[in-house]
């Protein structure tokens, strides 16, 4: 990635379109280089460009935005998808999540939050997931009474860090431990959680009321 972050845009409403135009323009680090309004032009330019950041709406015309991250994530594109989406059911976001996108963002998202959302998955932080996104999860998990959690608190401990968007390295930095014992602790997290990866195990453990941030 060089110094500025490249950026395609993916939806099929102009208004949407025009007001994430417009912050990424006033991000001096981001540069559009794209912008499509269905899911057969977003696979096409995603190939063509090769953009650091797809910003990819979930609900398109032609190919939804499920499809094309699946079909960029076959391909081993190097392309990190942001999900923008109206809906924030859990079992949604974890079927997103599932397809190859690095972070999920709700179109209500506060202008600022859209940004950073950019650029934290363009710097490969893991478990990337808005505020909102996170907020209205756990409202949802509070409101009924949770399962028993099968994480130790080591486990939710280095969970938690990696929610907040840290990488091995970063976790194994705060919590004083080897980066190779994160990864055994990262390991079995996901084999209770029966999810693939953090970021999804991050999305469980919120859904199900076992972490709280």
């Amino acid at each position: 990635m060089g110094d500025r972050v490249r950026v395609l845009l993916a939806d099929d409403h102009p208004i949407v379109r025009e007001g994430i135009r417009r912050l990424l323009e006033r991000a001096p680090d981001l540069q559009l280089v794209g912008e499509v309004s269905n899911g057969a032009e977003a696979l096409h330019k995603a190939r063509e460009l090769a953009p650091d950041v797809l910003i990819l709406d979930m609900e398109m015309p032609i190919m939804t935005g499920v499809e094309v991250a699946q079909r960029l994530r076959a391909e081993g594109a190097s392309v990190r998808v942001l999900a923008l989406s109206a809906h924030d059911d859990t079992q949604y976001i974890l079927g997103v999540l599932e397809s190859g996108a690095a972070g999920y963002l709700l179109k209500e998202e506060a202008p600022e939050a859209i940004v950073a959302a950019v650029r934290g998955v363009a710097r490969g932080e893991e478990g990337w997931l808005s505020r909102r996104v996170v907020e209205k999860v756990m409202r949802r998990a509070k409101a009924g009474e949770p399962a028993p959690c099968p994480l130790t608190q080591r486990e939710l401990e280095v969970l938690r860090w990696v929610a907040k968007g840290l990488t091995g390295a970063g976790v194994a930095e705060k919590l004083g431990i080897s980066e190779r014992t994160i990864a055994y602790h990262v390991e079995n997290l996901l084999r209770k959680l029966e999810v693939s990866n953090r970021t999804e195990a991050v999305v469980e453990a919120i859904g199900r009321g076992w972490l709280d941030l």
